[in-house]
């Protein structure tokens, strides 16, 4: 048997182990890359937190046939240099988000059952600022 063989031979069982050693933990992640519906808002929660909300709009289809997606984010970011860069995005700013996406489900006014979408900001990227108003 080669040496190569060998190896390969000795490290297959490796291969069968658990990716993580983490207790299994069922979450639904999503990207998005769009751009932003407006300046992102800090709004303080009922529980005294602060969290920032934003909308991010994403298209798809031909220019003939084109549909917007609009998607509600959350962020959950303390004071400092990271809640003011995002705070100080401007609209139409194109930007990539990644995040935990759970789904909620509700009884409405009329008693009807609606559900929405939400969507926890784990990482953000600016791609895109929108070019400055000329006068």
């Amino acid at each position: 048997m080669s040496f190569l063989a060998r190896r390969f031979t000795a490290a297959a069982p490796s291969l069968a182990r658990s990716f993580s050693a983490s207790a299994r933990r069922d979450v639904a992640k999503i990207t998005l890359v769009g751009n932003l519906a407006a300046t992102p808002e800090v709004k303080a929660t009922s529980t005294g937190h602060d969290v920032i909300e934003y909308a991010v709009a994403s298209n798809s289809g031909s220019r003939d046939n084109r549909q917007t997606s609009w998607f509600r984010v959350a962020a959950f970011i303390e004071e400092g240099p990271r809640r003011d860069f995002l705070t100080s995005l401007p609209k139409g700013a194109t930007v990539y988000v990644e995040g935990d996406a759970i789904m909620n489900t509700y009884n409405d006014a009329e008693g009807k059952a609606r559900s929405s979408l939400s969507i926890y900001q784990r990482n953000l990227e600016v791609l895109r600022r929108p070019a400055p108003a000329t006068e």
